[in-house]
């Protein structure tokens, strides 16, 4: 009786303050500290914000079947507090026999009977509830709200009140003071509302008819279409998405009710981005690797989750932590943290690459807050991804499947994509991240980039967006002149970002490009050298073991290159065997010849006994092993190159925090370092003039004017352009090179797809209960 006393008082203080719960059963009563609490007020703001004749002139009928009210069950316009009352009467009854007085097999028979049944006692099914008790509740459940108790507060009182009685039990023929001429009266136009009522019921209560699925091409007006990755409200109300040119991007939000998509300020440079589980904020990075940043949809102001720089943001959890690809200590891939968005500094770090894993990403939390799943590639185009879940907890994971860019959708499936383009789905326990039935298809022809990544998105009201089509190619080479306006280099010579394939050198005259390219059988790269403007490819190395870095002897009849650490060359043409130059104990890269072929300048790779990247020189028939030239044990010096007199050594060192230009003399490298750089520098080349060297600096190429007669000087800098997205730089290489007139710039940009669009599905849930089955 306690229970159903303090749950009266609670409904009391409610009913004296407007509001009557409409939905008052055992789901929405909570225990705390032995008393009970109400819950889920839903339905009666609802009735409160939008107006009861609205929610009921249609037939709507508000509640549960087993609790509700006859008021509520024959669809009237207008309860009151004697619906919670009788609510109440319901449950202390099922308390007391087991179960609700009112049964059936269906929610109509329920509602029938409650209509139409007759007089409840509780002391006709356990003779030992005492008599005030089940008058009590006789009065509670009367069919008629004028009949019921005035407050629930009085029912309360009834209940501790030994000698409370109320009428008298009905009898088989229905006699006793309850058959009044109105309660007959009363139960004979229920029984002819019964049928009508039934049907309401069935239309609210029974099962739905599915909704319809609907397919469009998403539509972008003109100037306004996404340039990447596209991303749907959690609510489906809209979309946000990545929206400019190859060198200048933001954030764009289109709302469906709205014609016109709008930027989100305070998001230039964003690449790679994720949207709060409320759908009010964006994360994103800003470059790639750069900084996360956070911003409202409705734009400034930007905060400032992580200085240094992540390769990409992922759903955030339901805590309001932000999960994040990190980067290892020399600007490599790393594995997944989370950040939390309050701008704490600490970072829980999930999870840490294993042997032969290249990278993890897209990471996406599971409900519950305990499990999670994400990618792991051990190729960098994605061809071999796995998705993998984890135990936030432990940090044990395990495999789940083959597939790539996992998302979880809100009807409980787990959705992924393969790298033919096609996109699975499977039901998965949330609990413990495995999956319930086989995965099946649900979508085919999504377009596939060169990472193996499918650019897809699906809001938790069921509606589904995805990008179809066919790549050209994922990448292409790019002139861009001084000026930043771009043209075709090759159109032909297609190349594959996630691949890594992408080094590449201009011979000195201009006439031909050294590249690397993947190996089908070897699954390694070659060298292959393509005549230019428009000549055929040739392959230049053929061993089994891969070959990186190619780079040309200044008179452009060798090229040099690195394979497994050492470094040798080949002649141009083909002739003779490869050549190998140094084999030194350290591992080298980026190796390139002086003018005047006297010495082979290289920089070493990080080794934990050996300290950072430094960067050497060997003259071949005179050293024996490599000489430091610029080696410190604490900082990075990278990108050695020397000027087109030989007197000038170019580098990028980090000794200041972060990474800047450095020029020193050469071969005599004592004396102090001369800083060339400003606000930080990376990829540093010389002009084949000698006066001038160009970097790349927060996303643009830097030009930089030098005197380099009696000493080093620098005369003036100037930003050229902003450089096209996924080549602004690398810590350790050179991501550009120089046209023989130095008047153009060659880049790998991302190419534009063929016959590609986006399509929109509303009610894909719909299809996944067909196809996957709950």
């Amino acid at each position: 009786m306690k229970i159903a006393t303090d749950l009266a008082e609670a409904l009391d203080y409610a009913h004296r303050h407007d509001v009557v719960h409409r939905d008052i059963k055992p789901a929405n009563i909570l225990m705390h500290e032995g008393r009970p609490l109400i819950a889920d007020f839903g339905i009666a703001l609802a009735v409160g914000t939008a107006g009861a004749g609205r929610l009921t002139e249609t037939g709507l009928s508000l509640g549960t079947p087993y609790y509700m009210s006859p008021e509520q069950a024959t669809g009237e316009q207008f309860v009151g507090p004697a619906t919670d009352t009788y609510a109440l009467g319901v449950m202390l009854y099922e308390m007391l026999i087991g179960d609700p007085p009112f049964m059936g097999s269906t929610a109509q028979a329920v509602l029938g009977q409650i209509i139409a049944g007759g007089t409840v006692s509780a002391a006709e099914k356990r003779a030992s509830i005492p008599a005030n008790v089940d008058a009590a509740l006789r009065c509670a459940l009367e069919k008629l709200p004028a009949d019921r108790f005035s407050s629930t507060q009085k029912f309360a009182s009834a209940l501790a009140e030994e000698n409370f009685r109320y009428g008298e039990l009905v009898e088989a023929d229905g006699g006793g003071l309850d058959a009044s001429p109105w309660k007959r009266l009363t139960m004979t136009f229920a029984a002819l509302f019964a049928v009508s009522t039934a049907v309401a019921a069935w239309a609210v209560l029974g099962p739905q008819p599915p909704a319809p699925v609907a397919r469009f091409s998403a539509p972008f007006e003109e100037g306004q279409a996404p340039v990447g990755a596209v991303r749907l409200t959690p609510d489906g109300d809209g979309v946000v998405y990545l929206h400019g040119n190859l060198s200048e991007t933001e954030l764009w939000i289109r709302r469906w009710a709205e014609l016109e998509a709008r930027p989100i300020r305070g998001t230039d440079g964003a690449v790679i981005f994720a949207l709060s589980p409320d759908g009010r904020d964006v994360a994103f990075t800003e470059g790639f690797p750069g900084p996360i940043r956070v911003v409202s949809l409705e734009g400034d102001p930007v905060r400032t989750l992580r200085e240094a720089p992540s390769f990409g943001v992922f759903p955030w959890t339901a805590g309001g932590d932000v999960p994040f690809a990190f980067s290892d200590s020399l600007g490599a891939p790393g594995g997944i943290g989370l950040i939390s968005v309050s701008g704490s500094d600490s970072v829980d770090v999930v999870t840490e690459l294993r042997e032969g894993e290249a990278v993890h990403f897209w990471f996406q939390p599971l409900p519950g807050g305990r499990m999670a799943v994400f990618q792991v590639a051990r190729a960098q185009d994605g061809s071999d991804a796995e998705i993998w879940a984890v135990d936030l907890e432990t940090k044990e994971r395990r495999l789940l499947t083959q597939g790539t860019v996992p998302a979880y959708a809100s009807s409980g499936h787990l959705l992924w994509g393969t790298p033919e383009g096609t996109l699975m789905a499977a039901p998965i326990d949330s609990r413990t991240a495995e999956f319930t039935s086989l995965p099946v298809p649900v979508a085919e022809g999504l377009l596939v980039d060169g990472f193996g990544s499918l650019d897809y998105s699906v809001a938790e009201n069921g509606t589904l967006i995805y990008r179809e089509g066919v790549s050209t190619g994922d990448s292409q080479m790019t002139w861009m002149s001084r000026s930043g306006v771009l043209s075709p280099f090759d159109p032909v010579l297609q190349f594959h970002l996630g691949t890594g394939n992408v080094e590449f050198a201009l011979s000195p005259d201009g006439s031909k490009l050294a590249f690397t390219a993947r190996n089908q059988d070897t699954n390694d790269f070659d060298i292959w050298i393509r005549e230019l403007p428009d000549g055929a490819s040739r392959r230049l190395t053929f061993d089994d073991q891969g070959e990186s870095n190619p780079t040309w002897a200044a008179d452009g009849q060798y090229v040099t290159y690195v394979k497994g650490g050492d470094v040798w060359r080949v002649s141009v043409d083909g002739s003779g065997a490869p050549e190998l130059v140094l084999d030194d104990e350290r591992v080298l890269f980026s190796a390139s010849w002086s003018p005047d072929g006297a010495w082979l300048i290289a920089r070493t790779w990080f080794d934990s006994t050996q300290g950072q990247r430094d960067i050497v020189g060997f003259r071949p028939g005179l050293d024996q092993a490599v000489i430091p030239l610029v080696a410190t044990e604490a900082f990075d010096e990278v990108v050695p190159s020397l000027s087109p007199d030989g007197r000038w050594l170019l580098y990028s060192s980090n000794e200041t925090g972060q990474y800047e230009v450095y020029v020193r003399p050469f071969p005599i490298v004592d004396s102090p370092p001369v800083r060339v750089s400003r606000d930080g520098g990376l990829s540093p080349q010389w002009a084949h003039s000698g006066r001038e060297l160009f970097y790349v600096s927060e996303g643009n190429l830097i030009s930089v004017a030098v005197r380099t007669d009696n000493q080093f000087t620098v005369l003036q800098r100037e930003t050229l352009f902003s450089l096209p997205l996924l080549t602004r730089g690398s810590a350790s290489s050179s991501s550009f090179d120089v046209s023989s007139d130095d008047q153009q710039f060659l880049f790998v940009s991302p190419s534009i797809a063929s016959d590609s669009r986006f399509v929109l599905v509303q009610n894909f849930f719909e299809v996944l209960k067909e196809r996957v089955g709950n």
